[in-house]
């Protein structure tokens, strides 16, 4: 049998992307709360949009977190104020403002709004980072949602650097439909659907070591090229797996074409093998 956390774990990952905050505060709280840490650290959950003093958007998530504050990819500052709080080294936060600006042009071009933030952090051989995006469509009466986060490790090795890349999509999308009117059902139902898929990758990329600023534009080309690559991947992982389904299911349930329709078809098929079953015979 599971021990408590791995059983929570495999819970959480097949409940709706959208219930995920409710669900893990429920099982902290109540059923876990021992293992209220781990499940906290190892579960992604849909990102948050916060300003900052300088009315910026930015994303909030547990890697720009201290405490009860979280910190702004733009400002450099915790909000709440936390004068102790984690920050990227002085060499590595001028390229941390230069991924921010990249991805900030990646994420209007691909999403046509939204919002993006990235952060660094040192580590023995190297930096490491997270990439997060995060896009919304409430408009009328349909609401969708689309949240990646991209957790990578970039290892320096002379003239090249090895990234190891960890990506996970939440997508959520509910839409009112018509219900039939009858005695016992009338007015609007909804149909919902969410998911979530996690793919890992790993590849090593040369750079170009000439300067400071060359390193820097080679660290940012290749994770940039990195987290295309495998949001492309992703979509269409996405679009197959949940649209094609989903398609397929409710045309088995649901005929688009009418009864009339059908018996006619079905009246022309029997005509059709009729003649060739009297060819046959006359054969």
């Amino acid at each position: 049998m599971d021990d408590p956390l791995t059983a929570s774990l495999d819970l959480l990952r097949r409940l709706p992307p959208q219930q995920v905050a409710q669900n893990l505060s429920l099982l902290s709280d109540t059923v876990l709360p021992d293992f209220a840490d781990d499940l906290l650290s190892s579960v992604d959950q849909p990102l948050q949009v916060k300003v900052d003093s300088g009315s910026r958007d930015y994303l909030a998530c547990d890697y720009n977190r201290d405490g009860d504050s979280y910190r702004s990819p733009w400002t450099n500052a915790y909000d709440p104020p936390l004068e102790d709080g984690t920050q990227p080294s002085a060499k590595l936060r001028p390229l941390e403002v230069a991924m921010n600006d990249a991805f900030d042009v990646y994420r209007d071009l691909y999403y046509e709004g939204g919002v993006s933030s990235v952060y660094l952090w040192d580590t023995d051989d190297g930096f490491a980072g997270v990439v997060l995006i995060k896009k919304t469509n409430d408009d009328g009466p349909s609401a969708a949602s689309w949240d990646s986060v991209h957790v990578f490790e970039a290892a320096e090795r002379g003239r090249s650097a090895q990234y190891k890349l960890t990506s996970t999509v939440m997508l959520y999308m509910s839409k009112p439909v018509q219900a039939a009117a009858s005695e016992t059902n009338k007015g609007e139902g909804e149909v919902s659907l969410g998911g979530s898929m996690t793919r890992q990758h790993e590849v090593s990329s040369q750079l170009d070591t000439t300067s400071a600023a060359t390193l820097a534009q080679s660290h940012i080309v290749n994770v940039g090229k990195l987290v295309e690559d495998m949001e492309l991947k992703m979509r269409n992982l996405l679009q197959e797996v949940y649209f094609s389904k989903t398609k397929d299911i409710l045309g088995s349930l649901r005929s688009q074409a009418g009864l009339n329709e059908q018996n006619k078809f079905r009246a022309v098929q029997g005509e059709l093998v009729g003649l060739l079953k009297g060819r046959k015979v006359a054969t």
